[in-house]
């Protein structure tokens, strides 16, 4: 049985390369405890979807290309089939440059909650 080993970034139509690790928050509804006298319930908020990975800094490559503060469609493309659509995602942080590491970027992407197609 195979599970989960390569994820790709698809950025605005655009396959961004990614290093290994890189990680997604399904966002969409969640429970909250709450505690009151000697019972627990629960309480519904929603929270949106979180993305994380890291790519590199290529000779050439304009950082500009990679940092917009507009919205657009990200797609996380599982080796195992799942793709988890996006719609409205944007970049959170201006990412640093490390050097010395192959100028890793680390991207952060956050958005409502993806549409979810198998492959």
């Amino acid at each position: 049985m195979q599970t989960l080993g390569i994820v790709d970034i698809v950025w605005r139509g655009r396959n961004l390369p990614v290093e290994k690790g890189a990680k997604i928050k399904v966002g969409g509804i969640k429970n909250n405890a709450v505690h009151y006298g000697r019972k627990t319930a629960r309480a519904q908020e929603y929270e949106g979807s979180e993305v994380t990975a890291t790519t590199n800094l290529e000779r050439g490559q304009r950082y500009g290309n990679l940092w917009d503060p507009g919205e657009g469609e990200l797609q996380v493309v599982c080796d195992t089939g799942q793709t988890f659509v996006i719609a409205d995602a944007f970049l959170t942080d201006h990412p640093d440059v490390t050097g010395g590491e192959g100028g890793k970027i680390e991207l952060k992407w956050a958005g409502s909650a993806p549409e979810e197609v198998l492959g």
